[in-house]
């Protein structure tokens, strides 16, 4: 017997049981971002490999450790997209969409990194990401936020998020704090783990977000981030919080929050929950002002979010009720000669005139028993029955699955009049 062919290890099915969650968190992000008038773009998935090294930094985790990287038959080094920010700025220099405008753009897609798989975190991932450009004002700093609080709101989980914020300046300002953050920890090298080892010469500001509990007590001890901020960096900062104030949001100033990526200065931010178990991140971003510069482009702002979808459905699942619309309103038995052609007759007619119901005709043969059993199995409100003696007198007898009415007797003519009335 041949081997069974599974999915490839942190590369998961999304089955028909869990989609209409996913349907409806994504349907309340596209509401949520259409009425601020963001735009969506859409990016390939693969991408030339340089792209990301020089966006993200050759000496960070993704870079490093995690892509998915292969050559083509022309022996060009293609990456499957680890996020999105990259491709995005890619695209809108590419398209002419960047120098002397403003952007406010959106994507939703899979995006891929190679690492441990668990809970809410897989190899291939699905993220919905943010990119807005040309605005340097911190008033767009707090749009962000303020849009993704709504976010919240709407998926019922604001209650149980948390918003960290924090600056890190600018690159001068990071370069001193670099250096005194690494003479600080030459003395501690007894307590730093061989990650923060590794990171002490290639990207010190991770220690900062080190999960050791050793480390983030030598870190209370250790230079301040804020205490080396230029001045520009900390008016920015001091105006995106008196926004945040105004408008009720209340958040954290977490100042060893550094982000994992290279390209960020001034604002960052993450919000957080404990809701499903140990304190994760469910949407992060930040400032990246020099991105555009740095790929190619000219000097353009950026700030920007992204939300990885299984960590945000997980949540939304693990403290919401939510009662989700079966994927079938009507469902249409029949049996007898000639009742077939008018079954199917009665199912277009319906989906002309109710196009927003969903009807399902039976197409497996079997007794009225069977139908019925099939019928409460989709989970339909009301079946249509037709049968020899209805299909004489030109009617339809409709059913109520849940119990709720007396059965009734329609004309084909009255039909799309009667359900109309009761959906």
């Amino acid at each position: 017997m041949a081997r069974t062919i599974q999915a490839i290890r942190g590369m998961n099915d999304c089955l028909p049981s869990e989609t209409p969650l996913w349907q409806w968190v994504e349907n309340k992000i596209r509401q949520t971002l259409a009425s601020y008038g963001y735009s969506e773009i859409r990016m390939p998935i693969v991408e030339n490999t340089p792209l990301f090294a020089r966006a993200i930094g050759e000496v960070t985790d993704v870079v490093e450790k995690e892509m998915f990287t292969f050559n083509d038959r022309d022996d060009e080094s293609l990456t499957l997209r680890p996020e999105g920010t990259a491709g995005c700025v890619r695209a809108g220099i590419e398209h002419g969409l960047l120098y002397n405008q403003e952007q406010r753009l959106w994507y939703m897609g899979p995006m891929f990194r190679y690492e441990r798989p668990q809970k809410g975190r897989y190899r291939q991932f699905h993220q919905v990401g943010v990119e807005i450009f040309g605005i340097s004002q911190p008033e767009i700093d707090a749009e962000l936020i303020m849009l993704t609080a709504r976010l919240w709101k709407s998926l019922g989980i604001f209650e149980h998020v948390t918003l960290q914020l924090n600056s890190i300046g600018s690159l001068e300002a990071r370069r001193s704090y670099r250096q005194a953050l690494v003479d600080f920890l030459q003395n501690h090298l007894d307590v730093l783990d061989e990650d923060c080892k590794r990171r002490l010469t290639t990207n010190p500001l991770r220690i900062l977000d080190s999960k050791n509990e050793k480390v983030q007590e030598i870190l209370n001890n250790a230079p301040k981030l804020h205490d080396y901020l230029d001045t520009e960096s900390l008016e920015h900062f001091a105006q995106l919080c008196e926004l945040l104030d105004a408008v009720g949001i209340k958040y954290e100033v977490n100042q060893k929050l550094v982000r994992g990526l290279d390209y960020y200065n001034k604002t960052v931010f993450e919000w957080v929950t404990s809701a499903l178990g140990a304190q994760g991140t469910i949407c992060g971003g930040g400032r990246y002002d020099g991105l555009v510069e740095q790929l190619g482009g000219h000097s353009t702002s950026g700030v920007g979010f992204a939300m990885g979808l299984e960590r945000l459905v997980l949540l939304v699942q693990e403290v919401n009720n939510i009662e989700l619309p079966s994927a079938v309103d009507i469902y249409i038995v029949y049996v007898g000669e000639g009742t077939r052609l008018s079954a199917f007759t009665v199912a277009e007619k319906l989906r002309s005139e109710l196009s927003h119901l969903r009807t399902m005709v039976h197409c497996s043969g079997g007794n009225f028993k069977k139908q019925f059993k099939r019928a409460d199995k989709s989970g339909a409100k009301f079946a249509l029955v037709i049968g020899e003696t209805e299909l004489q007198t030109n009617q339809v007898v409709v059913k109520d699955l849940l119990g709720r009415a007396d059965q009734k007797t329609i004309s084909f003519d009255n039909i799309t009049t009667y359900l109309s009335s009761v959906f």
